[in-house]
């Protein structure tokens, strides 16, 4: 049984991979997984393109917040994985590319040290800059829920980057001090 989604749906995945693919990477920490659940997404969302075509992003994004959602209920059932080699880390003279690459691992290292609901919504909100009534009616929350995650997730993160940045002799990244 084929799909038929046409070129509009080829046109909406290569206008919006990108920014869905940045979302599941935040929510999820691993550019693999994100890139799987991405693909996931895309596929179920051309399976009913037919109801998907009026508003296929926030279709997609709904399909993939729900994906995220799943993985962490599953990891939770898995037991912890370690790595075999811990904290190497590349030598070589750090440009101002390399110093935001190192941000954006400090970033996501204290987004992934949130519990899932609260990095869920922390994404949304900043990350895909919905609305507190978007991302309540995304993750099936009250918009409360989302107010208090958004406060208590952002405390947290706060504490967490500047941890981050003190262990690693750096600054907390330049993007966070606005918040």
């Amino acid at each position: 049984m084929g799909m038929k989604t046409g070129e509009d749906f080829d046109d909406f995945v290569r206008e919006r991979s990108a920014v869905l693919l940045r979302t599941a990477y935040a929510m999820v920490g691993d550019h693999g997984h994100a890139e799987d659940l991405l693909q996931t997404a895309l596929l179920r969302t051309a399976r009913r393109w037919a109801a998907a075509r009026d508003a296929p992003e926030a279709y997609a994004r709904r399909v993939l917040v729900n994906l995220c959602r799943d993985r962490v209920r599953w990891l939770r059932r898995r037991p912890r994985e370690s790595l075999l080699a811990e904290g190497a880390e590349p030598s070589g003279v750090v440009d101002e590319l390399a110093e935001q690459v190192g941000q954006r691992r400090f970033v996501i290292q204290a987004l992934m040290r949130l519990p899932a609901g609260q990095r869920h919504v922390v994404v949304l909100r900043f990350l895909e800059d919905l609305s507190v009534a978007e991302t309540a009616d995304l993750l099936g929350i009250s918009q409360g829920t989302v107010k208090s995650y958004t406060s208590r997730a952002l405390s947290a993160l706060r504490v967490t980057l500047n941890d981050l940045a003190a262990a690693s002799g750096c600054g907390a990244p330049e993007v966070f001090h606005a918040y």
